[in-house]
């Protein structure tokens, strides 16, 4: 790789010789964010540890979750209660669950289970690696699709590959995705539910894991694409994931599960050979922390207020260091900025900030198999550093960048 005696090189060692130790690798809660939660760690449940109906939370049952707190997240999910199941801490494990459940017995509308055949699914790209991750563990095949000119989901290619029989799932985050904060609209998500698949079984596997993540005043109401997709004809189709992961503790907080009448019946019948019921403890304890759905409003302005500003840091910085040399998202929600740096830089980019103390996700990790034909995304995750180490990073970053691309221009030695 040529180098060259260049004023960003100077900058590069400079920024070298400081001896960071910086992290912007993933969407983590800093531990200001964590603090918000501490009055979970000392509710008392001793003395109280039934739900209103009088069931002693403490023993085995209740697959289904606490019923109270359902009743609370479905307002904030838009979803009935009914059809809403509470779990443990990830819902990762809920998707991998579902899946794993599929390829061993199929779903509602299955010929066979889907490790019967060649399954596909369709990747929306950049997108969230831990999805790609499930998928390539379990030896699903994975199409990445590219996203439309406004960087929202392109239909007419979706179109065509549920032409093919073999496509049974699709990854959505409908509410700044990770990780460009895009947000779908109402008319796409009923495109979504509706356009014909040639696989009788496919699903969408709708990961609401940023719906009350807000940046600004603007606060919008999920899209209910259970109902959307009953009208449509296809009340089977969606799967719908949720979690308080980055709510309250991440490590220890409550996942959402939700899903047409017959798919929950599937997912009941397989998953309680699974386990007995979920931490329902836990449980009570959200619901006491957060009392109803305002609560979580509430606490989540407090994030808020928290993190907006280092987001800003992030849009002011790239907007001084890198207009005209790459392109960025500005999301008004969500954990993550999406840097779209000049083609075939990325990956050395990302190579100059690791070697100056700079941590940042691998580059490719946000398409299928690690493989980004473009090497230019690189994700942004500014959530967990304190403001001053965040304007630090993304600073040196931006030399990182800038120096890759002049790299490039440079003609071999």
């Amino acid at each position: 790789m040529s180098t060259g005696s260049t004023a960003l090189q100077a900058q590069y060692e400079e920024l070298k010789a400081r001896g960071l130790a910086l992290d912007l690798t993933r969407g983590k809660p800093s531990p200001e964010q964590l603090d918000l939660s501490s009055q979970l760690l000392s509710i008392d449940l001793a003395r109280d540890f039934s739900d209103e109906a009088g069931t002693d939370l403490r023993n085995y049952g209740g697959f289904d979750g606490l019923r109270e707190l359902r009743e609370l997240f479905g307002e904030l999910l838009g979803i009935p209660a009914a059809q809403l199941l509470a779990g443990n801490n990830a819902s990762l494990a809920f998707m991998h669950d579902v899946i794993t459940h599929a390829l061993l017995h199929g779903v509602p509308g299955s010929e066979r289970p889907w490790r019967d055949d060649d399954v596909a699914f369709l990747c929306p790209v950049p997108g969230y690696d831990r999805h790609y991750a499930i998928l390539e563990a379990l030896g699903i095949r994975m199409i990445a699709v590219p996203p439309a000119a406004d960087g929202g989901l392109d239909l007419a290619s979706i179109a065509s590959y549920l032409g093919d029989p073999a496509v049974r799932g699709m990854w959505v985050v409908p509410m700044y995705s990770n990780p460009t904060g895009f947000t779908l609209d109402e008319a796409t998500a009923r495109e979504l539910a509706s356009l014909p698949a040639a696989a009788p079984d496919f699903r969408l596997f709708w990961d609401n894991a940023y719906v009350v993540h807000h940046l600004t005043d603007d606060e919008p109401a999920p899209i209910d694409i259970l109902g959307i997709a009953a009208e449509s004809g296809n009340p089977d189709r969606p799967f719908v994931f949720a979690s308080t992961s980055k709510i309250t503790h991440a490590g220890s907080g409550v996942a959402f599960f939700a899903a047409s009448p017959s798919n929950l019946d599937w997912f009941r019948k397989h998953g309680s050979v699974r386990s007995i019921g979920p931490d329902k403890l836990n449980q009570q304890r959200h619901l006491r922390f957060f009392g109803d759905a305002e609560g979580v409003r509430k606490h989540m302005r407090a994030h808020r207020a928290i993190i907006a500003p280092k987001f800003a840091a992030v849009e002011r910085i790239l907007t001084e260091r890198l207009s005209g040399h790459a392109r960025w998202t500005d999301p008004k929600g969500g954990y993550f900025v999406t840097l779209e740096a000049p083609d075939g830089t990325a990956t050395r980019a990302v190579e100059l900030a690791r070697e100056a103390g700079i941590a940042v996700t691998p580059a490719g990790s946000t398409y299928p198999y690690g493989d980004d034909p473009r090497d230019s995304i690189i994700r942004i995750a500014p959530t967990m550093p304190l403001l001053a180490d965040v304007e630090a990073a993304i600073d040196g970053l931006c030399t990182c960048v800038l120096l890759a691309e002049e790299e490039r221009a440079l003609p071999a030695s």
